[in-house]
């Protein structure tokens, strides 16, 4: 790619302002008062887009929110890469934590970023890494250097499960049709180790309602004749893991794929320091499922983990009461050959069976998708892999990640295509935590990169 270096420092102050323009707006997808702010960001992009130079942009409207697409077919003959991204965003609760409001973008320095990152909720995930895209776009097509076709397919509901975006998917095949689909919504090891990630984890998120009296309860006239709902579900909850932290759903483990002694030795290869591990997260000790690391733990491990519990009274000073009912969201993470509609379903039986006949439980699911892996030897990883050769100097790593997108196995299953992870955040970067924020590096070296992605893709498919 000719001058990409030199195009990109000549309008790197234009980048970051235009990123920052997006992160302004609050398009919080789980939260309906922000409806109007979604719509707008959407607006916003399909804006970009057009800027960037694809000669069709549509906001195609769904049974929730849209879904901006957007392309630049040059030659039907030539392969096609679809750009997946999302603009909506995690609510920024706490908001007491933030050192800055998060929808008030600034640049601070850190110590993983010392040129500078931009703090703001959806810096990192992912309008900042969906935007890198859009502007390697614009890079190759005022360049002339757009070596195949490009679609783009951004969405405005990732965070709450991409309910819209698969029926879209599933109506819209052949518009979406292509050779493989780009996506930049993980991370890498570090800014001098890059890596791409080849394996993401399924989710299942569930709700859960312990019912005991009907009707909150004196807790001095009726404490210790009636079951408390707070404390089953504390007790229940507890039972979910083993002394060895094994998750004990029975069937839970049955299509858990176990890695080669070889495989976990790859793994291992990646650097990675407990001590300072520990010391960014200011606990005294790792935790978790006895026998693996910590890095296999949360990648290629299955997990459990109450995301939220509430019940009773929670309010300033003193209020002497045994609540009706008591609440938890609790989200499994799933390895691949893990189904999530069949551990949902496990989940839910066994925690109503362990429930006592003192109270009535409900479990309401949410919504969940599979886990995926990416093998290495495909042609559109190699490509990926060359590119981050060149801009980084160095070979990427492959790398499993904890995470879940679980559109990704959605798009092989409808579309037949295979999907690369290209991310370039890090995992200091506090997504879908206070402070959130992204590099001005990354952000840059991402803008470098992709387009030799582009450019690979098409020379192995000679």
């Amino acid at each position: 790619m000719n001058d990409v270096k030199s195009y990109i420092e000549k309008n790197k102050e234009r980048f970051l302002n235009e990123l920052i323009d997006l992160l302004k707006i609050p398009s919080i997808s789980a939260d309906s008062a922000y409806k109007n702010d979604v719509l707008a960001t959407a607006e916003a992009v399909k804006t970009r887009l057009e800027e960037a130079g694809c000669d069709v942009v549509e906001i195609c409207q769904t049974p929730g929110y849209p879904v901006v697409y957007g392309e630049k077919m040059i030659d039907p003959s030539l392969p096609t890469v679809l750009v997946y991204g999302h603009y909506d965003v995690q609510p920024p609760d706490p908001l007491d934590l933030w050192d800055s409001p998060a929808f008030e973008p600034v640049i601070k320095k850190t110590d993983k970023h010392p040129d500078g990152a931009i703090f703001a909720r959806g810096a990192c995930d992912d309008k900042g890494q969906m935007y890198m895209h859009v502007k390697a776009m614009e890079f190759m097509t005022k360049t002339n250097q757009l070596p195949c076709n490009v679609k783009f397919m951004i969405e405005g509901e990732e965070e709450i499960g991409s309910e819209s975006l698969s029926w879209f998917v599933e109506n819209n095949r052949e518009k979406l049709a292509n050779d493989v689909i780009l996506i930049s919504d993980t991370g890498m090891i570090a800014n001098d180790v890059p890596s791409i990630t080849t394996g993401l984890r399924g989710l299942s998120y569930v709700e859960v309602e312990v019912t005991g009296p009907n009707r909150d309860l004196h807790s001095g006239l009726y404490g210790g004749a009636v079951a408390n709902p707070i404390n089953i579900l504390t007790q229940m909850i507890a039972s979910l893991h083993d002394e060895n932290n094994h998750i004990t759903i029975p069937g839970f483990y049955d299509d858990v794929e176990e890695l080669s002694t070889e495989e976990r030795a790859e793994m291992a290869k990646a650097p990675f320091s407990l001590d300072a591990y520990k010391e960014a997260l200011d606990i005294g000790d790792v935790h978790g499922e006895k026998g693996y690391t910590t890095n296999e733990r949360n990648s290629i491990r299955p997990t459990l983990d109450v995301n939220g519990i509430w019940g009773g009274y929670t309010g300033e000073g003193a209020k002497t009461v045994i609540a009706s009912k008591a609440y938890a969201k609790i989200s499994m993470r799933l390895v691949p050959n893990q189904d999530w509609v069949k551990i949902t379903e496990l989940f839910k039986n066994h925690f109503e069976s362990i429930a006592p006949k003192s109270v009535t439980v409900k479990v309401s699911p949410h919504h969940g998708g599979q886990g995926y892996v990416t093998p290495i030897d495909n042609i559109a990883y190699q490509a990926a892999s060359k590119a981050y050769e060149t801009t980084f100097g160095k070979t990427p790593i492959p790398q499993r990640s904890g995470g879940s997108i679980p559109i990704v196995a959605l798009f092989e299953k409808e579309l037949k295509s295979k999907t690369i992870l290209m991310g370039f955040g890090l995992d200091s970067d506090a997504i879908h935590s206070p402070n959130e924020h992204f590099g001005i590096w990354n952000y840059l070296k991402g803008i470098e990169t992709i387009p030799y992605f582009y450019q690979n893709f098409v020379a192995l498919n000679r």
